[in-house]
Protein backbone atom coordinates (compact mmCIF):
# COMPACT_ATOMS: atom_id res chain seq x y z
CA UNK A 1 0.00 0.00 0.00
CA UNK A 2 1.34 3.19 -0.75
CA UNK A 3 2.42 5.65 2.06
CA UNK A 4 -0.24 7.88 3.00
CA UNK A 5 0.97 11.40 3.36
CA UNK A 6 -1.59 12.76 5.64
CA UNK A 7 0.28 10.26 8.16
CA UNK A 8 2.37 13.24 9.07
CA UNK A 9 3.34 15.94 10.99
CA UNK A 10 4.90 19.47 10.16
CA UNK A 11 5.63 22.37 11.62
CA UNK A 12 3.71 25.67 11.25
CA UNK A 13 5.51 28.64 10.20
CA UNK A 14 5.60 29.97 14.13
CA UNK A 15 7.19 25.77 15.02
CA UNK A 16 3.67 24.35 16.36
CA UNK A 17 2.97 20.67 15.72
CA UNK A 18 0.18 20.21 12.76
CA UNK A 19 -0.59 16.78 11.69
CA UNK A 20 -1.73 16.56 7.77
CA UNK A 21 -4.30 14.69 8.84
CA UNK A 22 -5.91 17.93 9.20
CA UNK A 23 -6.43 17.19 5.76
CA UNK A 24 -8.43 14.70 4.96
CA UNK A 25 -10.60 15.02 2.56
CA UNK A 26 -8.66 17.86 0.53
CA UNK A 27 -6.27 17.25 -2.19
CA UNK A 28 -3.30 19.01 -1.74
CA UNK A 29 -0.47 20.69 -3.72
CA UNK A 30 2.66 20.68 -1.83
CA UNK A 31 5.51 22.86 -3.15
CA UNK A 32 9.08 23.38 -1.98
CA UNK A 33 9.50 27.31 -2.15
CA UNK A 34 12.26 29.43 -1.99
CA UNK A 35 11.82 33.42 -2.31
CA UNK A 36 15.41 34.15 -3.86
CA UNK A 37 14.98 31.36 -7.36
CA UNK A 38 14.40 32.17 -10.53
CA UNK A 39 11.15 30.16 -10.08
CA UNK A 40 9.83 32.35 -7.00
CA UNK A 41 7.57 33.97 -9.57
CA UNK A 42 5.92 30.49 -9.41
CA UNK A 43 4.24 31.77 -5.96
CA UNK A 44 1.87 33.96 -8.18
CA UNK A 45 0.53 30.83 -10.04
CA UNK A 46 0.29 28.80 -6.98
CA UNK A 47 -1.71 31.61 -5.39
CA UNK A 48 -4.52 31.81 -8.06
CA UNK A 49 -4.64 28.26 -8.42
CA UNK A 50 -5.31 28.59 -4.49
CA UNK A 51 -7.52 30.90 -5.22
CA UNK A 52 -9.63 29.43 -7.88
CA UNK A 53 -10.09 26.05 -6.39
CA UNK A 54 -9.88 26.14 -2.77
CA UNK A 55 -13.49 26.27 -2.40
CA UNK A 56 -13.76 22.64 -3.98
CA UNK A 57 -11.07 21.41 -1.39
CA UNK A 58 -7.45 22.44 -2.88
CA UNK A 59 -5.11 22.90 -0.73
CA UNK A 60 -1.85 24.83 -1.50
CA UNK A 61 0.87 23.83 1.30
CA UNK A 62 4.44 25.63 0.92
CA UNK A 63 7.23 24.35 3.10
CA UNK A 64 10.77 26.78 2.29
CA UNK A 65 13.88 25.31 1.40
CA UNK A 66 17.36 26.06 1.63
CA UNK A 67 19.05 23.74 0.11
CA UNK A 68 18.90 24.57 -3.22
CA UNK A 69 21.64 27.06 -3.88
CA UNK A 70 21.20 28.81 -0.68
CA UNK A 71 18.01 30.85 -2.53
CA UNK A 72 16.19 30.92 0.78
CA UNK A 73 18.03 32.31 4.14
CA UNK A 74 15.34 34.28 5.77
CA UNK A 75 13.46 33.72 8.94
CA UNK A 76 10.24 32.49 8.79
CA UNK A 77 9.24 36.03 9.44
CA UNK A 78 11.23 37.39 6.54
CA UNK A 79 9.67 34.43 4.52
CA UNK A 80 6.09 35.14 5.11
CA UNK A 81 6.39 38.88 4.99
CA UNK A 82 8.20 38.39 1.63
CA UNK A 83 5.32 36.08 0.25
CA UNK A 84 2.50 38.07 1.41
CA UNK A 85 3.68 41.07 0.15
CA UNK A 86 5.50 40.32 -3.14
CA UNK A 87 2.26 37.79 -4.16
CA UNK A 88 -0.38 37.83 -2.07
CA UNK A 89 -0.25 34.53 -0.68
CA UNK A 90 -2.51 33.27 1.16
CA UNK A 91 -2.00 29.67 1.00
CA UNK A 92 -0.34 28.46 4.61
CA UNK A 93 3.82 29.14 4.57
CA UNK A 94 5.21 25.94 7.28
CA UNK A 95 8.52 26.19 9.07
CA UNK A 96 11.81 25.77 6.57
CA UNK A 97 12.57 22.08 6.06
CA UNK A 98 15.05 20.15 4.13
CA UNK A 99 13.60 17.78 1.35
CA UNK A 100 16.91 15.58 0.98
CA UNK A 101 19.44 14.36 2.81
CA UNK A 102 20.35 13.19 5.96
CA UNK A 103 18.22 15.47 7.73
CA UNK A 104 14.82 15.35 5.32
CA UNK A 105 12.44 16.07 6.70
CA UNK A 106 9.62 12.53 6.96
CA UNK A 107 7.16 14.72 4.77
CA UNK A 108 9.59 14.61 2.40
CA UNK A 109 10.64 10.92 2.49
CA UNK A 110 7.29 9.45 1.94
CA UNK A 111 6.81 12.17 -1.15
CA UNK A 112 10.06 10.87 -2.36
CA UNK A 113 9.64 7.08 -2.45
CA UNK A 114 6.51 6.85 -3.53
CA UNK A 115 5.99 6.36 -7.23
CA UNK A 116 5.22 8.79 -9.20
CA UNK A 117 7.00 11.00 -7.01
CA UNK A 118 10.64 10.51 -6.97
CA UNK A 119 13.17 12.99 -5.40
CA UNK A 120 13.52 16.81 -5.49
CA UNK A 121 15.97 18.11 -7.74
CA UNK A 122 14.82 22.29 -6.83
CA UNK A 123 12.95 24.75 -5.62
CA UNK A 124 9.33 24.52 -7.02
CA UNK A 125 8.54 21.04 -7.57
CA UNK A 126 5.09 20.28 -6.96
CA UNK A 127 2.75 17.13 -5.48
CA UNK A 128 -0.02 16.32 -5.83
CA UNK A 129 -1.57 14.74 -2.73
CA UNK A 130 -5.55 12.78 -3.78
CA UNK A 131 -8.05 13.52 -0.64
CA UNK A 132 -7.50 10.08 0.48
CA UNK A 133 -3.59 10.89 1.09
CA UNK A 134 -2.00 9.31 -1.89
CA UNK A 135 0.52 10.75 -4.07
CA UNK A 136 -1.00 11.00 -7.69
CA UNK A 137 1.41 13.36 -9.48
CA UNK A 138 4.75 15.43 -9.28
CA UNK A 139 5.67 18.62 -11.67
CA UNK A 140 9.06 19.28 -12.11
CA UNK A 141 10.34 22.40 -10.94
CA UNK A 142 9.94 23.74 -14.57
CA UNK A 143 6.65 23.00 -14.41
CA UNK A 144 4.48 26.21 -13.81
CA UNK A 145 1.44 25.76 -11.53
CA UNK A 146 -0.64 27.55 -14.27
CA UNK A 147 0.00 24.69 -17.13
CA UNK A 148 -2.39 22.92 -18.42
CA UNK A 149 -0.97 19.42 -16.83
CA UNK A 150 -1.01 20.84 -13.55
CA UNK A 151 -4.68 22.49 -13.93
CA UNK A 152 -6.18 18.89 -15.64
CA UNK A 153 -4.22 16.72 -12.40
CA UNK A 154 -5.95 19.35 -10.02
CA UNK A 155 -9.69 19.26 -11.49
CA UNK A 156 -9.25 15.33 -12.02
CA UNK A 157 -8.49 14.91 -8.06
CA UNK A 158 -11.19 17.63 -6.84
CA UNK A 159 -13.60 15.26 -9.24
CA UNK A 160 -14.23 18.34 -11.34
CA UNK A 161 -13.62 19.22 -14.96
CA UNK A 162 -15.72 22.09 -15.00
CA UNK A 163 -14.86 25.57 -14.55
CA UNK A 164 -11.22 25.97 -15.99
CA UNK A 165 -8.46 27.92 -14.51
CA UNK A 166 -8.83 31.64 -14.51
CA UNK A 167 -5.10 33.24 -15.25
Amino acid sequence: MPENVLDTTVQTADGQEKSLSEYKGNVLLIVNVASKCGNTPQYAGLEKLYEQYKDQGLQVLGFPCNQFGGQEPGTMEEIQQFCQVNYGVTFPIFNKIDVKGSHQAPLYAKLTQTEPAGPVAWNFEKYLIGRDGTVLARFHHKVKPESPEVVIAVERALGSQAGGYAG
